[in-house]
Parts: C-alpha cells; sequence; structure tokens
C-alpha cells in the first residue's frame, strides 16, 4: 500500500509548487486539502494556480486518467479531468453558494485516495487547511450535522469576537481540537462551527474509515520565514487583483449568488464582495484584506505547530531552497523511512 506524502504550510509558502514538482518526480497525484478551493469558479480568489500542474517537464501535456473520465465525488460532483503534467483532486467539484464541510471532505478523500491508489500512483496531500489535513490524517470519527434554527437565531446579531469566545468556552469543556480559529473567520462560520459542537460532531477519538485506509503518513511542512511570507502576501494580492480578483467577485454575484454567500467563505470573498456592494472603499478593502491574510497565515502556522503537540511529526523544508533541494530532501526521509 502507497503511504501518503503530506506536504502543508502558510498561505504563500509555495507548498503547491513543491508538491507538483515531487509529483512529478516519483509519479505522484495530488489531493487538495483547501476548504475554498472546492468551488468552482472561484479562481483566482482561492489561488489555485491550476497552471502549476499543467504542464510536464517536456511542457507536452499527458492525460493521468486513462482517456480523460471523471470521478464523482460530493454527491455528483466531478472531479478534474486530469489533463496536465499531474493530476489533482478535490478542486473544482462543488458549487458556489454551498456548504461543503469537514464531513464531506473526509468521504470525498478517502474516495480520491482509494483512486490514485488503485492505478499504481503515490497520492499526495498538499493544503494549508489544518482541520481538512487533522481529521483525514487522524481519522476522525464524523458525523453530519443538520443546522439548527433556534440555536442559529439565539446567535443572530453576536459579533464574531462574542462567538469565538462561545466557541473557544465549547472546545475548551469538550476537549476537542476542532474548529481553530483558521477558517472561523466570518460569523456564518462561527456560528457553523458552534453549531457541530454543540451536536457533538465530533466523537472525539482516532480510528475509522480514514485510519483503516492510510496507516501512518509522512508530513512535510515548508517553513518561510515571516517578513518573506509577509511580502511575497502583499505581492501576491497585488497580483491577483491585477488579474481581475474583482471581476471575478462581480461573475459570482451576477450568476445570482448571495452576498452574505460569498461573504461566508471569508478572507478574500467577504472583502472584496463588500467592495463591490459598497461597504468598503476600494483602499479599505485592500488594506483590510492584507491585514486579513496576513493574520490568516499567522493562524494556520499556529494550527501545525499544535499537530505536533498532538503527535504529528512535521519535517519542516526549507522554502528559500532551490526547488530540485526541496524535492531531494523530502525524498530522502521518504526512502528512509521505507527501510
Amino acid at each position: 500500500m502507497q503511504r501518503l506524502i503530506t506536504i502543508l504550510g502558510p498561505t504563500a509558502s509555495g507548498k503547491t509548487p513543491l508538491a507538483v514538482a515531487l509529483a512529478r518526480r516519483i509519479g505522484g497525484e495530488i489531493i487538495s486539502a483547501d476548504s475554498r478551493q472546492v468551488y468552482r469558479r472561484m479562481d483566482i480568489g482561492t489561488g489555485k494556480d491550476l497552471g502549476d500542474y499543467a504542464a510536464g517537464d517536456d511542457g507536452k501535456t499527458v492525460n493521468h486518467r486513462g482517456g480523460g473520465e471523471s470521478v464523482n465525488y460530493s454527491g455528483g460532483g466531478e472531479s478534474v479531468n486530469h489533463s496536465g503534467g499531474v493530476g489533482y483532486h478535490l478542486i473544482d467539484i462543488c458549487e458556489p453558494g454551498t456548504k461543503y464541510n469537514l464531513f464531506q471532505y473526509q468521504q470525498d478523500f478517502a474516495r480520491a485516495y482509494e483512486d490514485i491508489v488503485s492505478r499504481g500512483k503515490q497520492p499526495i496531500l498538499c493544503g494549508g487547511t489544518g482541520l481538512y489535513i487533522e481529521a483525514v490524517l487522524k481519522g476522525y470519527q464524523l458525523s453530519p450535522v443538520p443546522q439548527n434554527p433556534a440555536l442559529r437565531q439565539q446567535l443572530e446579531g453576536k459579533s464574531l469576537e462574542e462567538l469565538t469566545q462561545m466557541l473557544r468556552e465549547l472546545k475548551a469543556r469538550n476537549g476537542s481540537h476542532m474548529h481553530n480559529t483558521t477558517d472561523v473567520d466570518t460569523a456564518q462560520r462561527a456560528i457553523r462551527a458552534i453549531e457541530i459542537e454543540m451536536a457533538g460532531g465530533e466523537s472525539g477519538g482516532a480510528g475509522g474509515e480514514s485510519r483503516e485506509v492510510l496507516g501512518e503518513s509522512l508530513v512535510f511542512g515548508v517553513s518561510i520565514p515571516r517578513d518573506l511570507r509577509r511580502e511575497k502576501i502583499t505581492k501576491r494580492l497585488k497580483t491577483r487583483l491585477e488579474e481581475g480578483m474583482v471581476d471575478e467577485v462581480k461573475g459570482l454575484l451576477a450568476e445570482g449568488i448571495p452576498a452574505e454567500d460569498l461573504i461566508y467563505y471569508g478572507l478574500e470573498y467577504k472583502y472584496l464582495t463588500e467592495y463591490v456592494i459598497g461597504r468598503l472603499s476600494y483602499d479599505e478593502m485592500f488594506r483590510q484584506l492584507e491585514i486579513a491574510i496576513h493574520q490568516f497565515a499567522k493562524r494556520q502556522m499556529t494550527w501545525f505547530r499544535g499537530m505536533e503537540r498532538r503527535g504529528f511529526t512535521i519535517h519542516w523544508i526549507d522554502a528559500t531552497l532551490p526547488m530540485d533541494e526541496k524535492v531531494n530532501a523530502i525524498l530522502e526521509i521518504v526512502n528512509r523511512a521505507k527501510k
């Protein structure tokens, strides 16, 4: 059985190009661990950068699906046809406006993993959503939690700060590692997290289907100096705005997706939607979004350090090394683990 390789890191650390370079070297396919990249047509704001996957070293496109067929995930959503140099999964599998969740991700991950392994490829889990990564690696026992209208009415009108404190107290009482503030960055998302905590959506133990499928994973983290990370975040934000991120949000709104649904997704979609509908000026949007992304990256690193305290061994790779050296460093550890 193929041993899963996991590559994680904060936003703008270069984890996706590293995962792609590794996949090219060893014949792997990538399973995304990004809670926003599951949505179709939300491309620039989620940083899909699908061009990273697109061509092999010789510049030619090759098909990694034996004919280009799609695999169904999430109740009918299709995976991407792997017509590029490296196959990828769990990107563009849901329609914008829907509320994809952790329970669905576990199920979809298991299907994608089994599909990759069945074709003799090396699965590589890559992303920055720590909750998704930890849930599949530890095999959290989850059950779908329906909405609680009475609770939602009770929490309506509370600030994000109040909801975050309530969530913190619930987590402490439940002994839960779920719903760190990494992805709870809007009131709607905080209410949903409280709803799940109060319903006991996590049974608290490892095991279950994911553990049986995976065994142990080798986990690699991309370590990037704080100042360089901040510089890359600001540069990337400016680039994405130049590439049409505002028009992307306008297009989603023009499809009839409610503004509040886009705001629910947080970060770029929260602030750009508020700009488009007139709640923020352009300068306010840019300034607040830049700060929010910096804070998000810091919370991601807090989650990953927490994973180490919870028993994960993360092999940290220096982001500033040349790509070949980073790939070689990973392969050295992978090959050593096989002995």
